[in-house]
């Protein structure tokens, strides 16, 4: 799902809403989310999920299309683990 299917899915729930005043505030909420990430805050959304910022060490790896290694420094890494609600849900759409 891109940001403008998310933008029309509240869109059509909320027809008192218009298209700019939903766009505005999911941008404020994905910038609030990455602000709060970048300040290497935890973001948790109960029955969603939780994102987190993760250190990785620095490591030699290897250019998939070339086979060169590459060296690549330590770095700050954003993760999220899905919350128990949300596993459920995905696990019994099959």
């Amino acid at each position: 799902m891109t940001k403008n299917e998310l933008i029309k899915k509240v869109r059509a729930r909320c027809r008192t809403c218009s298209t700019q005043d939903i766009a505005l505030a999911v941008k404020t909420i994905l910038e609030a989310m990455a602000g709060a990430l970048k300040e290497n805050d935890r973001i948790e959304i109960r029955g969603f999920g939780t994102f987190t910022v993760r250190q990785r060490k620095s490591r030699v790896a290897r250019n998939p299309k070339s086979g060169a290694r590459v060296s690549l420094k330590d770095r700050r890494a954003p993760f999220f683990k899905t919350g128990k609600d949300l596993r459920a849900r995905v696990e019994n759409s099959r």
